[in-house]
């Protein structure tokens, strides 16, 4: 018999990555095995979570900004429970108890699965705190609920980093390196196969360094190619991926497995060799020259996606001049920019040289218009040739479907609006390419309808 409490209805916000979304669909599958419903306006919620990102200054500005906002509705709304899990929690959990007493309850990151009894504590008028280490737990399968509604999923693959970057906090937040098995990872796939899903993207803090803590050696390659067995999985798309560590064993698997897509996401960062060295990366800006020479001569049609950091201390003009040539003479296919944070607790922290906001956003204005024109380029060149497009959804107009194609990432890089009726909804379509800004394409269904 369903008890009053599984009458309760449930709200859940996932701020940041992918990984933390991953996180949170965990959340919903372990309250939903309860019997516990949910709503999307926090308004009809009884329960309010909020799963937090605090890789970032702006990152943690939202996450107390959201915090804020839902804890208003214990007063407006019929909210008697605000929950708050997550990096943030791992960070800041005695000035968030302190600062902001409407939280009822704060969940590091390696205690999230305690949801349930959390929840139960909560609306029996107690206070709860669980902040233990930041250690990632895969226990065989945790449940879950997949939040959002479309033909492809993440799959993480593991937790935790361990390579100590000096501007970077993910070691303290989310502990060192823990890869679950190949058989957990395989058994979810398949799971998500039976439930439609075509693309698998799989995510890490970094993915080439996925079993080195179970098995002594990196074993993503072993792993793809027994993903890629799964009936019902079309697309294998691998993100993050450290530089040096791209073997050619990986870039075998990606050239002889049709399911692994041409794609590879690689956060270089920066290029200038004094930087990189501050910075504790380990590779050289020659190093990932060879790189990405290799992998378009391996794989001539792969898409590379990569990240920089802009404003990091004592970055030069001259220094960021270079970055800027690097990136014209490359010309990556995708390139996301972030404008350093200064994140206290980290080496770079503490780096006299801090660079002054205006010119960070000024550098960040500039590699942004810089990567705006490539992008269009290359997707011009695009026009009058075919590619295949998962459909994810109802385009802007009447008669549009919109998706996206191997050269695409979901929530990062463009999109393909396809004429095509509602039908080809989840299909992988063969497209003609009829249009091209910025970031997206536009085309036409060539033939049938696909898979």
């Amino acid at each position: 018999m369903v008890s009053e409490l599984r009458q309760i209805k449930i709200g859940l916000i996932s701020l940041g990555c992918n990984k933390n979304l991953v996180d949170s669909e965990v959340m919903l599958g372990l309250l939903e095995g309860e019997g516990y419903s949910f709503v999307t306006d926090p308004a009809e919620a009884d329960v309010i979570i909020v799963n937090t990102c605090g890789f970032i200054e702006e990152a943690k500005k939202e996450a107390i900004e959201t915090i804020i906002a839902m804890g208003a509705y214990k007063e407006q709304g019929r909210c008697r429970s605000l929950i708050v899990t997550g990096c943030l929690v791992q960070r800041y959990a005695d000035e968030l108890a302190r600062e902001l007493p409407e939280i009822d309850a704060l969940l590091g990151t390696g205690d999230f699965h305690r949801i349930v009894p959390v929840v139960e504590q909560t609306l029996a008028g107690k206070q709860c705190r669980f902040t233990g280490p930041p250690r990632a737990r895969f226990p065989g399968q945790w449940p879950r609920l997949l939040s959002q509604a479309g033909p492809s999923a993440y799959l993480k693959i593991a937790d935790g980093c361990d390579n100590h970057c000096s501007y970077c906090v993910i070691p303290r937040l989310r502990g060192p390196l823990q890869s679950r098995t190949q058989e957990d990872i395989v058994e979810e796939a398949r799971a998500l196969a039976q439930l439609g899903i075509k693309e698998v993207v799989l995510v890490a803090q970094d993915t080439t360094r996925y079993g080195e803590d179970l098995y002594g050696k990196p074993a993503l390659p072993e792993l793809l190619r027994r993903l890629a067995r799964i009936e019902g999985i079309s697309w294998i798309r691998l993100l993050y991926c450290y530089p040096t560590r791209i073997s050619p064993q990986l870039i075998q698997v990606m050239k002889e497995e049709p399911k692994v897509l041409n794609y590879v996401d690689i956060p270089l960062q920066h290029v200038s060799p004094r930087v990189l060295a501050r910075m504790h990366r380990k590779q050289t800006k020659e190093e990932i020259r060879a790189l990405i020479e290799g992998l378009r001569a391996e794989i001539p049609d792969i898409t590379i996606r990569t990240n920089f950091i802009v404003g990091f201390p004592g970055e030069t003009e001259a220094e960021f001049t270079e970055l800027l040539d690097f990136i014209g003479e490359v010309r990556f296919d995708r390139a996301g920019f972030f404008v350093y944070s200064r994140e206290e607790g980290t080496p770079a922290a503490a780096y006299p040289d801090q660079v002054p906001e205006k010119v960070k956003r000024s550098r960040y204005k500039a590699a942004m218009k810089l990567q705006r024109s490539i992008s269009a380029e290359k997707n011009r060149e695009w026009l009058g040739k075919e590619l295949d497009v998962l459909v994810e959804g109802k385009g802007p107009e009447a008669g549009l479907m919109v998706g996206r194609s191997y050269r695409d990432a979901p929530e990062i890089d463009g999109q393909v609006y396809v004429a095509a009726p509602e039908a080809a909804w989840g299909r992988i379509v063969r497209v003609r390419i009829t249009g091209a800004d910025e970031y997206d394409l536009r085309g036409e269904i060539r033939g049938e309808l696909g898979q």
